[in-house]
């Protein structure tokens, strides 16, 4: 839970508790609960509770009114609720290649810290046995450090069972109930395999079925493949189950039913195409090298991410441990270089502070060769950084197999792979042309990514209040003397008739609850910027924006009143969170008609939401709102 958890609990007991609660939305102000019985919540107690404004009841939802904050609170009484879930869904967006990506992103976005700690972590077992030598391999103290980076890795099929469940919709303990049994000792390290050979094989009640040799350890797609499917049969299973019974049978029946699934059909799936990917790279390596080189040096990391890169590696394994030198996995070498290029890219010309703070540890991991927080945390999400990353690994990769490179043991990854390429004799050579090679990865997957660039969504973070206060009173901020600002100008953005903020037909808004400032009857469905700022907030529902100005002055622009049960139909929005916007600039466009169709107040009303910070707010003397005339001044 976060900082708000104290307050969660108390409004989720005071409201009659969860099991009066049916569901649960919020707006950009409020949290909207449907409650079983309204007359088992302590009205009065909400409302004199520290960290709620008030509390408001109308159009069958039980309205607890918060503040700005309100998507913080909001996540930590889900937390106290537990399974309640949004219930606006606004469904998949782009095409396929978009929705997987999406699908990707937020179920690695949770783990995205760890995972690169563990790449770090990873780096730091390498550089140890490179300064200790390769007898500290043998050392409890490296089985620590080693157990330390390669642990997550290991496991990570649990911690994508919490994730991708919880994506799916469904419960994340029982995700992680499935990807326990994927990982289950026996399984993980082929033993079970080996344990059932000579009475017949694995099966399940008379029925064969087979496990990848490495087990399904640091595996993705299945476990994801997996939590979809039983995301899918639990919803249905809680609408016909009776809830006397449902706490219990409903897991029980997904796991039942999901578990040998996996091991039957998911898993299974999975082999057959991972087998037949590795006997077609063989095939492409006997008709060219160099086109060989190419293919997997391009897709090694779409093979990583669907886990079919095992395809090919027991095949080098397999020839290594006969004392053969090999060139199967020479061509995937350099593409963890070109991937950190990438993301160097990204960390030097994003404007996004968060994503730059996540590129980095990201670039570290990389140097070490493990680009997973790489891959799922910043350039995939972002696309034409990840091809480029993967256009230069095809390259690379096939002057790789030109040159002749040969691995002559199983070496590490990234920086520490070099030793692979020593020939038994000390010939340095291929390690050579690895490391030119990697240098030129890198310097490309920079170059190209830099070059073909990419949709920074949040180019700049606005201004803490503190630092909108020290600007506005002169106080110097990274030892930059920042101007003075005696007043500002809150520009109109909505046309119409100006009211009184206690005309507003909307108590919280009418009693100056949020902050003070007008209200416009408007006759116009547009909405503009009032000011230079950025976005601070937009409702997924598109009804109402928060902005903040240059010198730090907080607007809320409400588009009707209770409009956010029309789940934005009549709302387009031209910007969206975390955009730099300029006076006048088109936000919004809403259709009065439709709104007024639905049955909903107009009402726009426009809130100073940190008026505390002013010593005065002036509004216009104007009974008419037009673009460009001045609605409200700020004193400071």
């Amino acid at each position: 839970m976060g900082k708000y958890e104290e307050l969660a609990k108390n409004i989720v007991r005071e409201v009659g508790g969860k099991e009066n609660v049916n569901s649960l939305t919020n707006c950009i102000t409020r949290l909207r609960f449907k409650l079983k019985d309204e007359s088992k919540a302590n009205t009065e107690v909400l409302k004199n509770m520290d960290g709620v404004v008030t509390v408001m009841q109308a159009g069958g939802q039980y309205q607890v009114v918060i503040g700005n904050h309100v998507p913080d609170v909001r996540k930590d009484v889900d937390a106290v609720l537990g399974t309640l879930e949004p219930t606006t869904d606004t469904g998949p967006k782009g095409n396929l290649f978009d929705q997987f990506v999406d699908m990707i992103s937020s179920i690695f976005q949770p783990i995205l810290a760890p995972l690169s700690a563990a790449g770090m972590l990873k780096g730091v077992a390498a550089i140890t046995v490179f300064l200790m030598g390769a007898d500290f391999k043998l050392t409890s103290t490296y089985a620590i450090l080693n157990a330390m980076g390669d642990g997550l890795f290991m496991f990570l099929p649990f911690f994508i069972g919490y994730t991708a469940m919880k994506k799916f919709g469904g419960s994340p303990f029982v995700g992680m109930m499935i990807a326990a049994s994927l990982i289950y000792p026996g399984f993980l390290d082929g033993s079970a395999t080996a344990t059932f050979a000579d009475t017949g094989g694995l099966n399940f009640f008379g029925i064969p079925f087979s496990i990848p040799p490495a087990g399904y350890g640091s595996t993705v797609m299945p476990i994801i493949a997996s939590t979809a499917f039983a995301a899918i049969l639990e919803k249905q299973l809680r609408k016909v189950i009776p809830d006397v019974v449902k706490l219990f049978l409903v897991p029980f029946i997904v796991a039942i039913i999901t578990i040998p699934l996996t091991f039957l059909a998911i898993g299974p799936v999975m082999n057959i195409a991972s087998d037949g990917l590795g006997n077609a790279l063989i095939a492409i390596q006997g008709f060219s090298p160099i086109v060989y080189g190419v293919v997997l040096g391009f897709g090694w990391q779409v093979l990583v991410m669907f886990g079919l890169h095992w395809a090919i590696v027991p095949f080098a394994i397999i020839a290594l441990s006969s004392g053969t030198p090999t060139a199967l996995l020479v061509p995937s070498g350099s593409v963890s270089f070109a991937q950190t290029g990438a993301v160097l890219a990204i960390m030097i010309k994003t404007q996004n502070a968060k994503l730059r703070e996540l590129s980095i540890p990201a670039f570290i991991s990389g140097l070490f060769g493990v680009t997973e927080p790489a891959i799922y945390g910043i350039t995939l999400p972002k696309k034409r950084p990840f091809w480029a990353s993967c256009i230069v690994g095809g390259v690379t990769g096939g002057i790789a197999m030109g040159l002749g490179i040969q691995a002559y043991q199983m070496g590490g990854l990234g920086i520490f792979r070099y030793t692979s390429n020593i020939s038994p004799d000390g010939d340095i050579k291929y390690a050579i042309y690895s490391i030119i090679l990697d240098i030129a990865a890198l310097a490309a997957g920079f170059a190209l990514a830099y070059v073909i660039g990419f949709k920074d969504d949040a180019p700049t973070i606005a201004l803490s209040k503190e630092e909108a206060k020290a600007m506005a009173t002169g106080k110097t901020i990274n030892n930059t003397n920042a101007p003075v600002v005696a007043k500002e100008e809150i520009i109109v953005p909505v046309e119409g008739t100006v009211l009184p903020l206690s005309e507003a037909k909307d108590a919280v808004f009418a009693e100056g609850l949020l902050g003070s400032g007008v209200v416009i009857d408007p006759t116009d469905g547009d909405v503009f910027a009032p000011f230079d700022g950025n976005v601070m907030t937009i409702f997924p529902t598109n009804h109402a924006i928060g902005l903040i100005s240059d010198s730090g002055v907080e607007v809320l622009i409400h588009i009707g009143l209770d409009t956010v049960q029309m789940e934005g139909k009549g709302f387009t929005a031209f910007v969206k969170q975390g955009d730099t916007v300029k006076k006048g600039q088109k936000l919004i466009h809403f259709d009065i008609e439709e709104i007024e169709k639905a049955g909903y107040c107009t009402q726009v009303p426009i809130i100073i939401t940190n008026t505390p910070d002013f010593s005065d707010i002036i509004p216009t003397s104007s009974k008419t709102a037009k673009h460009n005339e001045v609605l409200m001044t700020t004193i400071r």
